[in-house]
Order: structure tokens, then C-alpha cells, then sequence
């Protein structure tokens, strides 16, 4: 089955840095956009950044811990590509990209076992990037 691609709207209390930050750090080209919301092709779906005040979420990640780790929620992201993960976080190093969570790999050995990493955007939204060697053990138990 394809996948229908997704939309998520989120909060940016400084629009102009948000937008810079999906648009430079990640690549992602940009779709419409007014001037308090710009929509962004985040891997084939759509993410939407609204500019609105700062939330609690942003002014503190609560956090569950994970695989040894305190994951941020709430948190987004996609599943990519094993290659493509590795592109990525090299390109973040590169960028010079304060990780919540450094990239590295979880579950290792176990079912489920994937590459991983956090971090923050510039209005404190948390996102992970993630890849599994074999796609199978996306929903793995």
C-alpha cells in the first residue's frame, strides 16, 4: 500500500528563523505562504509552520526516557532511508547542530533496531530522524 502523505501544522514564535532553519539546514523547498505561516516539502508531506507565541512544549521538552535515552515529546519526524539517514547527519555535524540525542543507533541487536537522532528547531519544536537497515522492523515487537 502507498503511503498518503501526511499534513502537520506546528507553532514557530519566530517565523523568519523557522523558515531559514527548514529551508537551509534541511533543504526543503517551500510551497505557499502568507505572512504568519509557510508551508515546506518535508520528504513528500506537508508541514506547515505557523507563527504563534511560545508554548510550554517549546519553553521545555518533557521528555520518557528510551533505549538508555530521554526522547523529548511531544516530537515529529520521518523514517528515512539508511543512506539517506547517514547524509543527514553527517550534513547536521557539518552544520554545526546541537543534538538533543546525538546520532546513533538504538535497539541495536534487537527487534526494531534503528539509526537515531534529535534535535531541536530554532522555536524549540523537538524532531527525530530515523532509518532501519531492514524497513520490516518498522512496527517490530
Amino acid at each position: 500500500m502507498a503511503l498518503s502523505p501526511f499534513h502537520l501544522a506546528i507553532p514557530v514564535h519566530d517565523l523568519p528563523a523557522a523558515r531559514r532553519f527548514y529551508g537551509e539546514t534541511f533543504g526543503l523547498s517551500e510551497g505557499r505562504s502568507d505572512t504568519q505561516w509557510v508551508d515546506f516539502d518535508f520528504y513528500g508531506h506537508q508541514l506547515v509552520i505557523h507563527e504563534h507565541p511560545k508554548t510550554l512544549a517549546q519553553d521545555g521538552a518533557h521528555t520518557n526516557p528510551v533505549d538508555g535515552h530521554d526522547v523529548p515529546i511531544p516530537h515529529f519526524g520521518i523514517v528515512l532511508e539508511w543512506a539517506e539517514w547517514e547524509a543527514l547527519a553527517e550534513r547536521l555535524r557539518a552544520r554545526g547542530i546541537d543534538f538533543v540525542i546525538e546520532p546513533h543507533i538504538r535497539f541495536r541487536g534487537e527487534p526494531g533496531e534503528q539509526a537515531t537522532m534529535f534535535l531541536l528547531d530554532p522555536c524549540g519544536n523537538a524532531l527525530e530522524f530515523k532509518a532501519f537497515q531492514d524497513r520490516g522492523q518498522l512496527f517490530a515487537t
